[in-house]
């Protein structure tokens, strides 16, 4: 008897936290602004679960039960991503933000800059 009363306790726990987690909730719902500007923002999402039950000691024969579980979200937004003219970035919230992430970002910026170099090299050399 007790294996289904803890069994109940925590399919409801994690009933609940399938209706608070779900993908949207790390990648949001895109918002695009007036001007066009498509934002889609970006969360971290961690949570803890605990549960637990036992057959109390009775003199009846009846079962007695006694349980409860118990869950925690924390859901910390990190950054957003953007979509303007055709160019996309990720916009960062948090100041700890690996360096390798900001390099990342430029990559687009330096290849149009390379490429802006070269075509006027071409043109200046013909």
């Amino acid at each position: 008897m007790a294996e289904n009363n803890l069994e109940s306790l925590v399919k409801a726990s994690m009933d609940k936290i399938h209706e608070m987690v779900d993908g949207q909730t790390v990648v949001g719902k895109p918002v695009v602004t007036d001007d066009g500007t498509t934002i889609i923002p970006v969360s971290k999402v961690s949570y803890g679960f605990a549960s637990g039950g036992s057959d109390l000691p009775t003199k009846s024969t009846k079962d007695q039960f006694g349980g409860g579980s118990g869950a925690g979200i924390t859901i910390t937004p990190v950054a957003f991503i953007t979509v303007c003219n055709g160019e996309v970035k990720l916009l960062q919230l948090s100041m700890e933000a690996p360096a390798t992430n900001s390099a990342i970002n430029m990559v687009p910026d330096v290849i149009d800059k390379i490429t802006s170099f070269i075509d006027k090299k071409k043109g200046g050399a013909d």
